[in-house]
């Protein structure tokens, strides 16, 4: 992540080592992968020294190229029938009761991962008392595929829209689509009703106030549970610039014009990011 000139609400200080180490040593001895650390997650420091992570399963190597993302894009490796029971054991040896999974974009696989993501969830089901969330990419918004995913029971499924409609055709390839993310969240209701929702987007890629609020209110019609709102910050070198910095209070007013839109739990914040205190997130809906 580059840091330069952040202003004082964007530091974090630095953890304690033993069980970040603990964490990430596990982490390599199980040949898993984590977005916290193929995208540079700012908040990495602070889960891995809680023992948590959001595990990235089906590789590291993405099939798209977005420009605000630091995972590497190439050609990947066909998916790892042996990942779903390493992922167990890991999950079991940091008595995780809670765990999200995600993954690069798969548009090399006819199903973009689907089955893999149900196997995944099933193999965790089956393991014992854990819930599970997943953040999918958009599977190409097909509702076979979504039926697939949905049918192994996770607890929450996400599908990030990452930023504002106008932002798209400059830091999103092709192959991804507004239009296509939104309706995914929609399809997702529709196959399933009961299913808890949830999405993010980051702030600081040169949007604007307007287009800020055209989106919250098209996920708002997706009837989308949750809401998390984050800012933006460059990974490395080479990835789109910041544009803006938001304050703590401009995040504030985000989640407040969120939750009159109709979203029931919004998680707004300059750190916040979809996987972030994801436990305690879904907690705190299922008890409001």
């Amino acid at each position: 992540m580059v840091s330069s000139n952040f202003p004082d609400w964007l530091k974090k200080r630095l953890p304690a080592a033993g069980k970040y180490n603990k964490t990430f040593d596990l982490l390599k001895k199980n040949r898993l992968h984590t977005v916290c650390e193929s995208a540079g997650c700012p908040n990495m420091g602070e889960c891995f020294s809680k023992s948590s992570a959001a595990f990235l399963i089906l590789g590291n190597i993405c099939t798209r190229g977005c420009l605000f993302c630091d995972i590497k894009t190439g050609q990947a490796e066909l998916p790892d029938s042996g990942e779903p029971a390493r992922l167990l054991r890991t999950v079991k040896l940091l008595d995780l009761k809670y765990v999200v999974i995600t993954s690069v974009t798969r548009d090399d696989l006819p199903d973009g991962g689907a089955e893999h993501f149900a196997a995944v969830i099933k193999t965790l089901k089956a393991g014992g008392n854990i819930e599970v969330e997943v953040l999918i990419p958009d599977l190409k918004g097909d509702p076979a595929l979504l039926s697939r995913v949905l049918s192994s029971k996770p607890d929450v499924i996400a599908h990030n829209v990452e930023m504002v409609k106008e932002l798209y055709p400059r830091l999103r390839p092709l192959q991804s689509d507004y239009k296509r993310t939104l309706r995914v969240l929609k399809i997702l209701k529709e196959i399933d009703p009961a299913i808890v929702t949830k999405t993010g987007f980051m702030a600081g890629l040169g949007e604007t106030k307007n287009q800020l609020s055209l989106l919250i209110k098209d996920i708002a019609a997706t009837g989308c549970d949750i809401l998390t709102i984050g800012q933006y910050l460059m990974p490395s070198k080479g990835r789109a610039p910041v544009e803006k910095f938001y304050t703590p209070e401009e995040f504030e007013a985000l989640k407040q014009e969120a939750l009159m839109a109709g979203i029931k739990t919004v998680y707004s914040g300059p750190f916040i990011r979809s996987s972030f205190n994801a436990r305690e997130v879904y907690m705190s809906r299922r008890k409001s």
